[in-house]
């Protein structure tokens, strides 16, 4: 896979912290090959790591950096948000399942690495793939 072959849902990235050590390996695993991401895995990823781990302001901003440093990272558009929305309804997504499915079709990904859509769905010939 080429860098932007593949898309990371905020879920993937937030296992690389997990105290779950397969899936936290699975998911460095993949990540370190490279990929790309959006600015809503970002905005995700601060919310949890703020909420759940309760991670001070500093801590979450080196993280994002990471992640900018780590991943291709997409915008998000208007013409995103539009595309979302008929995923959405097309394809019955989640609202913000959707809009990272939009995202990454617009960056050309052929992979979507998510826990929380359904294994070998195909989008617009974007494959969503659980790596668990």
């Amino acid at each position: 896979m080429s860098r932007t072959d593949a898309f990371f849902d905020t879920n993937i990235v937030l296992y690389a912290l997990s105290k779950e050590w397969e899936k936290a390996s699975r998911s460095a695993e993949l990540m370190r090959r490279g990929g790309v991401i959006s600015i809503q895995v970002l905005n995700e990823f601060a919310v949890v790591c703020l909420r759940k781990y309760r991670a001070e302001w500093p801590i979450v901003r080196r993280g994002l950096q990471d992640l900018r440093e780590s991943f291709d990272v997409v915008p998000l558009t208007l013409a995103t948000h539009e595309r979302g929305i008929a995923l959405c309804e097309r394809y019955q997504l989640g609202l913000y399942d959707s809009m990272i499915v939009a995202a990454a079709l617009d960056a050309g990904c052929h992979t979507l690495w998510s826990e929380d859509m359904q294994d070998g769905q195909v989008v617009e010939g974007l494959t969503i793939r659980n790596p668990f």
